[in-house]
């Protein structure tokens, strides 16, 4: 199946994305002794909840052994025994595709832990081990940061993290061998590839060639934080990329009061000279490395324009967990720990930070997934204020004039559209007779919400 196809399932999804080390509450340091504990049950318990929102996509970040964060992979073979066992991990998967859903996995392989099996050989053996070539810039002249007799490269500096040697075929071959076990087992539906603005080209075009040998419609997700995304998302390396450049917009638009900044990064990668037209690049708010999206806005009202945005701007939306209630959380210097809690499900909906955002969410949810144009249409910039933004979506079947209005107070906006209209209903607001006269209509703004427009040429 051409990767980039509407009709593509991870197209045409909503995600879901958790944490599972912080979400489910496992220790913060694994001590490769205790007896697997199956954590990850927990996630069992939230799918009805996380169906209600609309998602039929599930994201877990890393599951496998490792020494404490998960990005820091011991083992690749099995899960981490702070989340369970192999089989706790199986009857989690029959669940999520039982439900109709989606599973895809976190793929760390620029890196390792120091835990990783191949690494204390080399820490046990020095240069006599059977793995010293596994790994990037060795050098036994030399002591590394953490007082081993020998030098290696880090990522970004970062020596708990071990780079790889992707050069190295039996490297490739092993991590291969893996992700073979993982759908094999596990049956996951694609991979999220951590790190991969450094991954080397050359493995990209092969995980590329290989993810997509093992199911037609694999899905290969590449996380990148700056950059042209296009050096991912090609037919011949990954299917999509992070939207970091769309996710500062979303909440700095409306933090600062200047649509204008999203309006260009909008126009700029989907208008009619974008960049990434036809890539569904993966749209997010939030995740588990930058701050809870509730923290950057001065005001959590903001967060419904925020989504209805989200989820009307071409992509494929994401939820980070918890974030659907409002939830506040802010990086430190230092740690992470707080943007990936522990949640209790009915605390939570008990009392959300933020009433009525969950509903909403899944109500824009809906409404994305049942139009052709929200799914995959065209981007055409329309009108641009301050607190006041209009698009249309457009497909071969659908034409949708989307108006944002993040003011605290109902706002009038005139447009003109490219094309007469017959008619035009508001899919998001009761199925809303909206009046248009030839190509203007006049429209009244809810505060800090949106019009979603179904028009007839």
């Amino acid at each position: 199946m051409n990767q980039f196809s509407p009709t593509h399932w991870a197209n045409q999804s909503v995600f879901y994305a958790l944490y599972p080390l912080g979400f489910c509450g496992a220790p913060l340091r694994n001590d490769f002794s205790t007896p697997p504990i199956p954590r990850l049950e927990k996630i069992r318990e939230w799918l009805p909840h996380i169906q209600s929102l609309g998602a039929n996509a599930l994201y877990l970040g890393p599951v496998f052994e490792s020494s404490a964060h998960g990005y820091d992979t011991a083992d690749y073979f099995h899960v981490d025994r702070r989340l369970g066992t192999d089989e706790t991990l199986a009857a989690l998967s029959r669940e999520i595709h039982a439900r109709g859903m989606r599973l895809i996995l976190d793929g760390v392989f620029n890196h390792v832990g120091r835990d990783f099996w191949a690494f204390r050989d080399v820490r046990e053996h020095l240069a006599n081990s059977a793995y010293v070539s596994w790994f990037a810039g060795l050098d036994f002249s030399a002591v590394s940061p953490c007082a081993d007799p020998f030098r290696y490269e880090g990522w970004a500096g970062n020596y708990d993290l071990v780079k790889l040697n992707l050069h190295n075929p039996a490297v490739t071959q092993h991590l291969f061998d893996a992700i073979c076990s993982w759908v094999e087992r596990f049956d996951i539906d694609g991979l999220r590839l951590d790190a991969a603005d450094v991954l080397d080209e050359d493995f990209l075009e092969a995980i590329g060639r290989f993810g997509h040998s093992l199911k037609p419609d694999f899905w290969l997700m590449g996380e990148m934080v700056g950059g042209d995304y296009r050096h991912l998302a090609q037919p011949q390396r990954l299917d999509s990329a992070t939207n970091y450049e769309c996710y500062k917009g979303l909440y700095s638009s409306l933090a600062e009061k200047n649509y204008f900044e999203i309006a260009y990064a909008l126009n700029r990668q989907f208008g009619a000279s974008g960049l990434y037209r036809g890539i569904p690049l993966y749209a997010f708010a939030d995740n588990h490395d930058v701050n809870r999206v509730a923290s950057n806005l001065p005001d959590p009202a903001l967060l419904f324009p925020l989504y209805c945005l989200l989820f009307t701007m071409p992509g494929v939306p994401s939820i980070y967990y918890g974030s659907e209630w409002g939830l506040k959380a802010a990086r430190t210097p230092h740690s992470d720990a707080m943007l990936r809690p522990c949640l209790d499900l009915e605390l939570c909906q008990a009392h959300p930070e933020v009433p009525d955002l969950a509903a909403a969410i899944g109500r824009l949810a809906q409404l994305r997934r049942s139009s052709p144009a929200l799914l995959y249409g065209d981007y055409q910039p329309i009108a641009t204020q301050h607190e006041q933004l209009a698009f249309l979506r457009e497909s071969d079947t659908e034409t949708v004039l989307v108006a944002l209005n993040s003011a605290p107070q109902t706002t009038s906006m005139d447009l003109a559209l490219p094309f007469p209209a017959r008619c035009a209903v508001d899919r998001l607001n009761g199925n809303e007779n909206i009046s248009v006269q030839g190509n203007g209509i006049h429209l009244e703004l809810p505060p800090r919400w949106a019009r979603v427009i179904q028009l007839q040429k």
